[in-house]
């Protein structure tokens, strides 16, 4: 078939007005696991403290004569530690021409900038606080930083050679000692889930990144499992969402903004996000034909005791 003569068709016309779809697709992730499974806690100082309290060991011989006199142990004391805020910023401005004109997708750019920077800001704060990042007290040149929580891990942890822990120290958190690069081994898990029950913890979340979820995902037995449908098609299960082992369950999550070389074991009981200034979205002085607008916040990470927490640190 062929077009008759003369026809005006679409590709002739002029004032066809354009399709432009009101939906915007975002595709980035948000998910902050951490931060969405620890406690909350206000605080009113740029750095706040806690104690933390450890039992004497135990004896197996604590036998007493009858009638014996009593006298005093030494007392187990409280452990003063404590934690860094960190101011969380990000900025944008819009012009008077952007704000008049007619927009797809959005009634007010500024509002939707500001809902894209509040949704940045927590992917920056997930990031921060499940790395290995020590604090910083910061001065007039020096922004304050808040310690991640693989800084302050010291009772259980699995490093590669030549590997060594950080923790609290004289008001901060140092950084633990990247080691030798290795495997990600369930041996490995084990090792720091046993000792988080021997001292008393009781980790129920296991952060990895995608990579090392993909590794835990094909520990013996997990990669050859199969299930049978009930419409007869067999089902490979290729992934592990539950590790259930000698000292407890832990549930495999995935968290894009830790580092690629950890797994992370977290009992979010003992962990808090303090809050010194929630997020707001501030307006900014006007310069000229544009509005200026930031959204700020100030926060800190709580490890209410660092032994209730693991790390299998320095995995390829």
């Amino acid at each position: 078939m062929a077009q008759p003569a003369n026809t005006f068709d679409s590709y002739d016309a002029i004032g066809i007005r354009e399709d432009l779809s009101n939906v915007i697709s975002r595709i980035d992730p948000t998910d902050v696991p951490f931060q969405s499974n620890v406690g909350k806690v206000s605080v009113s100082n740029t750095y706040f403290e806690w104690q933390t309290q450890a039992l004497a060991n135990a004896n197996a011989d604590n036998a007493h004569i009858d009638g014996d006199d009593t006298s005093n142990e030494n007392p187990t004391a409280t452990v003063r530690v404590g934690g860094r805020t960190q101011i969380f910023k990000r900025s944008f401005g819009i012009s008077g021409t952007t704000e008049a004109v007619d927009r797809a997708g959005r009634a007010k750019e500024a509002a939707y900038q500001a809902l894209l920077k509040g949704l940045e800001l927590r992917r920056d704060i997930e990031a921060r606080v499940t790395q290995n990042k020590a604090s910083v007290t910061g001065d007039a040149t020096t922004a304050r930083q808040t310690g991640g929580i693989q800084a302050w891990l010291e009772s259980n942890t699995s490093r590669g050679t030549s590997g060594a822990d950080g923790g609290f120290s004289s008001g901060n958190v140092s950084a633990a000692t990247a080691g030798t690069p290795r495997t990600y081994t369930e041996a490995l898990l084990k090792t720091v889930h046993q000792s988080c029950y021997t001292n008393g913890g009781k980790p129920t979340m296991l952060l990895m990144s995608p990579g090392q979820k993909a590794t835990f995902s094909g520990f013996d037995g997990l990669a050859a499992t199969r299930v049978n449908d009930p419409n007869g098609q067999t089902k490979i299960i290729g992934g592990a969402d539950m590790y259930v082992g000698d000292f407890g369950t832990l549930t495999a999550v995935i968290d894009l903004f830790m580092d690629t070389s950890s797994a992370l074991l977290v009992d979010p009981t003992k962990a808090k996000m303090a809050t010194l200034r929630p997020m707001k979205q501030e307006k900014l002085a006007k310069t000229g034909d544009s509005e200026k607008y930031q959204v700020i916040g100030e926060m800190g990470l709580q490890v209410d005791n660092e032994a209730a927490h693991g790390v299998v640190a320095d995995l390829s």
